[in-house]
């Protein structure tokens, strides 16, 4: 049953306007990084390392949680027009099926999304700022860190727009969440509150890695929202009667 709703979500994927949103968003964020990098050569020099604090500055901290928040949304918008809903609860799958193939989906999404981050990235410290060498293999890792912290974003958006029918009001609250786990980031309270963990998996802003000696706590939190969101949305979608 997993495998045929996920395989229909998929399907909604397909020559879906969401692409030109998963170009266009990480190509300005490589555009500015790469411009404020060479603007500011005289005091960034550590090479790679300064050209990732350029890309991340926007990208991680107000780019991403909106970004999955869109992704979300339109997985949504299918169920949420006319009495779609009465079809899903009475469909022979169960519901949290549902929620859980747009969870795989997005997941698919936020990943492509970071490799997609990951080539602008290497093209543009060769071709735009004229770097020498490779991208470090911190990045890489720095890049998967921020897949694993941006799970509880994933089911998180996923919930929020489950309830909610409109398709613009996740999507701000997504970015409402990005600038409040900016700031739980600064105050050292990153980790307790589920969009500050993508930005701290990515390294956001810093050319020395934060979570050096910290990497458990930051998947114990994760691992704790993550579950903690899926279950929400089992019992919400369980609870859940036809409605008229």
């Amino acid at each position: 049953m997993l495998l045929s709703c996920v395989r229909a979500e998929k399907r909604k994927l397909r020559r879906s306007p969401i692409w030109l949103l998963f170009l266009a968003v990480p190509a300005i964020s490589a555009v500015y990084g790469t411009f404020n990098y060479n603007m500011n050569r005289g005091i960034l020099t550590h090479g790679w390392y300064d050209l990732w604090t350029q890309y991340t500055l926007f990208y991680a901290i107000f780019f991403f949680a909106p970004l999955i928040g869109v992704y979300s949304a339109y997985l949504w918008r299918l169920e949420h027009r006319g009495h779609n809903w009465n079809l899903i609860m009475t469909a022979p799958v169960r519901p949290f099926c549902l929620y859980f193939a747009k969870f795989c989906a997005v997941t698919k999404m936020a990943l492509l999304t970071q490799a997609w981050l990951l080539a602008l990235f290497a093209i543009g410290g060769k071709f735009g700022a004229g770097l020498t060498g490779f991208p470090p293999p911190e990045i890489l890792l720095w890049l998967l860190r921020g897949v694993i912290g941006g799970l509880a974003i994933i089911a998180l958006q996923l919930l929020l727009s489950m309830v909610i029918r409109n398709f613009a009001l996740p999507v701000l609250i997504a970015l409402g969440g990005s600038v409040a786990g900016l700031l739980a980031v600064s105050e050292g309270a990153g980790l307790y509150w589920p969009y500050s963990l993508m930005i701290m998996g990515m390294n956001s802003n810093r050319t020395e890695d934060v979570m050096a000696g910290g990497i458990w706590g930051f998947l114990l939190s994760c691992s704790v929202f993550l579950t903690v969101l899926l279950l929400t949305a089992g019992i919400l979608l369980t609870k859940r009667d036809v409605n008229a």
